[in-house]
């Protein structure tokens, strides 16, 4: 890893790169040309510290997301993806598990789709990018770990007492069926991914209805046209669900719409708004 060049390489291509190439806002005082470092953090996904360090040459080697979240957020072409690999030293081969790297094409889908909250899943149902309306919708995901954004996880192994649960009780359980049986079918695709297999196994061992489902050997999910969503601020808010597949890459897009004049509609009006802020919290 030449972690000089690799530094150099980041902060030319964050400098040639406008806001408005990526969708953001210019906003005053932008002393510097190009993106801001906290902003191509949050287009790779990545904390702001993190990206820091890697633009003084101090971070550590990044993995294969990593980088390919860096290339996504700096529109880089496939020579300079290729070269961006070189230098951090890691092979920019096709990885042998699901994918993590979402088109930027669907990036720019999800960012034009201001009435719309949409998350994109991977084939193990890790939420891998997602708008701002469905971070104010569902939870904030930038600031959790990987395993956090697991909904599979959070549908089996996190405790009942959770804070805010991400669906409510009337369909969660038709949610963690689905989505167990297009985890069979990602496992059977990748056979040899140790993320996959350590997933797997942690569901076994944790959830006694998912090593039910799992015996069952059943790999098409059940169609789950509406969801609940019991926010703290709104309250209860139904909505249509629609999954895309994008087949290329294994993944989904899940897109949450309402009918327009409903009470929901104005709901998802009101959030887009808000966004994620913390207006139950005591000033």
């Amino acid at each position: 890893m030449d972690r000089r060049e690799l530094a150099g390489f980041l902060r030319g291509r964050r400098e040639r790169i406008t806001p408005a190439d990526v969708g953001l806002p210019a906003g005053p005082r932008r002393r510097t040309p190009g993106l801001r470092r906290e902003e191509v953090a949050q287009l790779a996904f990545i904390s702001t510290e993190y990206y820091t360090r890697l633009e003084q040459a101090r971070g550590p080697r990044p993995s294969r997301e990593v980088l390919a979240g860096l290339a996504r957020a700096l529109r880089l072409s496939d020579a300079e993806r290729d070269h961006l690999h070189h230098l951090a030293g890691a092979p920019s081969g096709s990885p042998a598990g699901p994918s993590r790297e979402v088109p930027l094409s669907i990036l720019d889908l999800l960012r034009r789709l201001p009435h719309t909250a949409a998350i994109v899943l991977s084939a193990t149902y890790e939420v891998i990018a997602w708008n701002g309306l469905a971070a104010a919708l569902l939870e904030d995901f930038s600031p959790l770990p990987r395993r956090e954004r697991n909904l599979l996880r959070r549908a089996y192994l996190a405790p009942p007492s959770r804070e805010r649960p991400l669906y409510d009780p009337f369909d969660a359980e038709a949610f963690a069926r689905a989505a167990a049986r297009r985890l069979r079918a990602a496992a059977s695709r990748c056979p040899d991914d140790g993320e996959v297999a350590t997933l797997v196994g942690d569901l076994l061992s944790g959830s006694a209805e998912f090593a039910r489902l799992w015996a069952a050997h059943d790999v098409h999910p059940e169609p789950t046209l509406l969801k609940t969503v019991n926010h703290p601020l709104i309250g209860p808010i139904t909505l249509n669900c629609t999954f895309l597949d994008i087949p290329d890459q294994d993944q989904q897009i899940v897109l949450y719409t309402v009918e327009p004049g409903s009470p929901a509609e104005q709901a998802l009006r009101l959030l887009s708004v808000i966004g994620t802020q913390r207006m139950d919290i005591p000033g």
